[in-house]
C-alpha cells in the first residue's frame, strides 16, 4: 500500500517500519505522505491498538532527504511554505494519533526523525541510538518539529541543542526527558514488547480520552476552567460502557473485555 513503509500487524499492534535504509529513512515528500496517509488508516482502524514506528536498516530516520532539501533551496518560498505544511502536517498527525505511539529507535534519528520520536507517546531507544536537532549546520531551524521536540525535552534543554546541534546519546536522551528508557541493542524489541503488554491492559477508549487529557491540561493555571474541565470529562467516562466494564473486571477479579485473551504478548 506505501512506497516508502511497510506495516506489519500482530495482534492489535501495528509497527511501521520506515524503508529506505540505503538513506537511512530520509524524508521526503512521498515518505511524509506514506506516513500521514498510514497513521490515518491505522487511527480509523478499531481492530489497532497501539502503533510501533520504527526504521529499517541502520537507522531510525536521519531526518530531510538531501536531494529533497536542494530542490526545495531552489523551489519559491510559496513552494517551500506548502512542503512545510505537509511535514508539519505528518508530524502533527503522528501526534494526535488516539491510539497509543511508540518510537522504537535503534540508531541515528537526526532533525525531523528526532522529530519524529518526540511525536510518539513513548520512545524506547537503543544504547547505540543517538539523536539531534541538526538543522543549524544546514543554515535552517527545527521549525516543524519544534512543538513536539520541546514538549519532550522543555525549553532550556532545547536552547541548547537546537543551536549546538550537538549528538545526544540515547542516555542523554532519557536524562533530559527524550526518551522513557534506554537499552541494550539486543533487548530493545523485549523492552517495547513490555511497554505494549502494559498498554494492552488498558481501555482502548480511556487511553484516547487520557491523551486528549493532556493536550488539554498540560502548560495551563489551574483556575476555575481547568478543575471544572477536569472534573467534567471523568463524569462522561464514568457512565461509558467501558468505565462499566473496567470496573466489573476488576471485582470480579477477571481480565476486562479489551486485554487480549492470551493475556499480556
Amino acid at each position: 500500500m506505501y512506497e516508502t513503509l511497510e506495516i506489519e500487524r500482530v495482534g492489535g499492534v501495528a509497527t511501521v517500519w520506515m524503508n529506505r535504509p540505503d538513506v537511512h529513512n530520509a524524508f521526503n515528500a512521498r515518505v511524509i505522505a506514506d506516513l500521514t496517509a498510514a497513521c490515518k488508516a491505522l487511527d480509523e482502524d478499531v481492530s489497532v491498538r497501539a502503533v510501533v514506528l520504527a526504521g529499517r536498516g541502520k537507522s531510525f530516520s536521519a531526518g530531510a532527504d538531501l536531494n529533497w532539501m536542494k530542490a526545495a533551496g531552489a523551489a519559491s518560498e510559496s513552494e517551500n511554505f506548502a512542503d512545510a505544511m505537509r511535514l508539519a502536517g505528518m508530524l502533527r498527525t503522528l501526534a494526535e494519533m488516539s491510539k497509543p505511539t511508540i518510537a522504537r529507535v535503534h540508531g541515528a534519528a537526526l532533525g525531523g526523525g528526532m522529530g519524529l520520536a518526540s511525536a510518539c507517546d513513548i520512545c524506547v531507544a537503543s544504547e547505540k541510538a543517538v539523536f539531534a536537532t541538526s538543522e543549524v549546520k544546514f543554515g535552517i531551524i527545527p521549525s516543524a518539529i519544534s512543538p513536539y521536540v520541546i514538549r519532550a525535552i522543555g525549553e532550556r534543554q532545547a536552547y541548547r541543542y537546537f543551536q549546538t546541534a550537538e549528538r545526544i546519546s540515547g542516555q542523554r536522551a532519557v536524562e533530559i526527558g527524550l526518551a522513557h528508557e534506554v537499552v541494550a541493542a539486543d533487548a530493545l524489541d523485549a523492552k517495547v514488547a513490555e511497554i505494549i503488554d502494559a498498554l494492552l491492559q488498558g481501555g482502548p477508549l480511556s487511553q484516547a480520552a487520557a491523551k486528549d487529557l493532556i493536550r488539554n491540561v498540560a502548560n495551563r493555571p489551574i483556575d476555575d476552567s481547568v478543575v471544572e474541565d477536569t472534573a467534567r470529562r471523568i463524569s462522561q467516562l464514568r457512565a461509558t460502557p467501558e468505565a462499566r466494564e473496567g470496573l466489573d473486571a476488576f471485582l470480579a477479579k477477571r481480565p476486562a473485555a479489551w486485554v487480549p485473551e492470551s493475556g499480556p504478548q
